[in-house]
């Protein structure tokens, strides 16, 4: 039983994880490298394994960095199913081919300068016709029902609170007469996001593949994210410009249209034009619209028994599809708020509105989602004066803000508590990937302190034996009885034994709830022991 780390290692994009078992050999994503330009040029390699060795592939959800070279894998031979999320499913109609239509359109406009110069002409990595190709091999399954994916491994998907159709991955394996459960978390969501649920907390797992987006970091701005946003629209209108925001198209625009509509209506920001230009955001947001199952106890009451779109749709709310209109927007100089992809500012109709905007004093860019390493969205928040944009340079003069809290991904906090959540089963090891390596030194070393558990932070490419990964037993294993069989749930025990003695061992004097939690376990382990004795005398 092994497992491959062939994305998102030390880095936040290109998720993609291979497990193989005596039987079977399956992926656990198939994600786009974003960032810089020697990150992105990862996407044009070819896969590291022979395709038509994959049995099939389990999909966490839908954005690219996690599904996006899925139409290159079919591209490429692969023929087996792809199974995900009901909603997922659904969303990569939508995601698919648009991430195939920036690259047809961005390696054409690459061509036309290289055409010019007599140069090699690039390829795209996969086509709007391959991305569609791809579509009918994917089958969507409701959360929380186990799947047979194959003879010797079952799937559960549970909801991961991030976007819609978000999941995270139970997987069960059985293999030598016995059962190993993996849990893959895709990316765990922020809690109290405006539309979807807050993520699953999983009790048991033998390992643990765990997302450190957010590692080192701490969403401060929780409570008044709100406000925040209200203000930046406030002052970007009476400054007399546009109030831009780069946003996701799935999830985070739908979250930014729900709230913008809310403060609107309650008459706390004034009413503004909003408008949407994005065609793959205004696609899913009809997705969104058609499951509102998918949706917190907080957004349904807000539709107050209307149909969901009641949530996305006001006369002042603007879905722009054509590229005529999208060009209309470039000449409103003031007053409007402008959502539009990609989220980093790498592709999309968003590098148009920035190349109006950016050297505006009057207006503002808002960023509301993570920004990967080398991606002009972070340099432009880094603080960079002057950033190219298709082929030209453009000077920073408008307001650069930040409101970190919307961010779908959970804090280090959030990972943390998530962790622990773990209560019944401890993993004997925690693999931490899709974060930047500071954020994941960061919290590697806060999960050890604070949890106790192991961690490994696996170099890109990296193969475990998950076999000859062996728990930690502490010495006080050794008193147990000599009888036949000591129960699974007696050496779990003991497991969470060691998970406190470590905690107590690391921070002397300051857990006084976990030595009162540890003093309950040994009790209860002291009657297990009891009864054992009674039954083999």
């Amino acid at each position: 039983m092994r497992i491959r780390f062939l994305g998102a290692a030390k880095t936040v994009s290109g998720s993609c994880f291979m497990v193989e078992t005596e039987k079977s050999c399956f992926l656990i994503d198939c994600g786009m490298y974003q960032g810089s330009k020697s990150i992105k040029e990862l996407n044009y390699a070819p896969f590291d394994f022979d395709v038509k060795d994959i049995d099939f592939v389990l999909l966490t959800h839908t954005h690219v960095d996690h599904c996006g070279l899925l139409p290159k894998l079919y591209k490429h031979g692969y023929r087996g199913k792809t199974h995900a999320s009901a909603a997922t499913k659904e969303l990569c109609a939508v995601v698919l081919p648009d991430s195939a239509y920036i690259q047809e359109s961005e390696v054409e406009r690459k061509n036309r300068k290289l055409s010019r110069l007599g140069q090699p002409l690039l390829e795209p990595i996969y086509t709007v016709k391959d991305a569609r190709e791809c579509l009918r091999y994917i089958e969507g399954h409701p959360y929380d029902t186990p799947l047979q994916a194959a003879e010797d491994v079952r799937v559960v998907f549970r909801d991961a609170g991030h976007i819609l159709g978000s999941a995270m991955i139970e997987v069960y394996l059985w293999e030598k007469g016995k059962e190993t459960k993996i849990v893959f978390s895709g990316d765990i969501g922020n809690t109290n996001q405006a539309i979807v649920n807050d993520p699953t907390i999983i009790q048991s797992a033998d390992y643990v593949i765990m997302e450190s987006t957010y590692g080192n970091r701490l969403h401060l701005d929780a409570d008044n994210r709100i406000e925040l946003l209200a203000k930046a629209v406030e002052d970007t209108l009476k400054k007399g410009g546009n109030l831009i925001i780069p946003s996701f198209a799935v999830e985070r625009t739908q979250d930014m249209i729900y709230t913008l509509k809310i403060l609107m209506d309650d008459g706390r920001i004034p009413v503004t034009d909003i408008y949407i230009d994005s065609p793959m955001a205004v696609e899913a947001t009809k997705v969104f619209m058609e499951h509102p199952e998918c949706f917190s106890d907080e957004a349904v009451a807000e539709m107050e028994g209307a149909h969901a779109s009641s949530l996305f749709e006001d006369k002042h709310i603007h879905y722009v599809l054509s590229v005529q209109d999208s060009m209309q927007i470039n000449t409103i100089k003031k007053g409007a708020i402008i959502l539009s992809a990609s989220g980093m500012c790498e592709a999309g109709r968003v590098k148009h509105h920035l190349k109006h905007n950016l050297w505006r004093k009057e207006s503002t860019i808002l960023f509301v989602g993570f920004q990967g390493e080398g991606t002009l969205g972070r340099r432009i928040l880094d603080g960079e004066k002057k950033v190219r944009i298709h082929g030209e340079e453009v000077s920073v003069e408008a307001e650069i803000r930040e409101i970190a809290s919307f961010s779908a991904h959970a804090d280090q906090a959030g990972l943390i508590r998530w962790l622990e959540g773990y209560d019944q089963t401890l993993p004997k090891q925690v693999f931490l990937v899709h974060g930047e390596e500071a954020a994941i030194r960061v919290l590697q070393d806060k999960v050890e302190k604070q949890t106790g558990l192991p961690v490994t932070v696996p170099d890109l490419g990296a193969e475990f034996d998950l076999d000859r990964i062996k728990p930690e037993i502490t010495k006080v294993y050794k008193i147990l009885p000599k009888t036949k069989k000591v129960p699974s749930e007696l050496y779990n025990a003991f497991q969470n034994i060691r998970k406190y003695v470590n905690i107590i061992a690391g921070k002397p004097g300051k857990n006084h709830k976990s030595l009162e939690k540890l003093l309950v376990q040994i009790k209860d382990i002291e009657e297990e022991i009891a009864e054992q004795l009674a039954d083999h005398p």
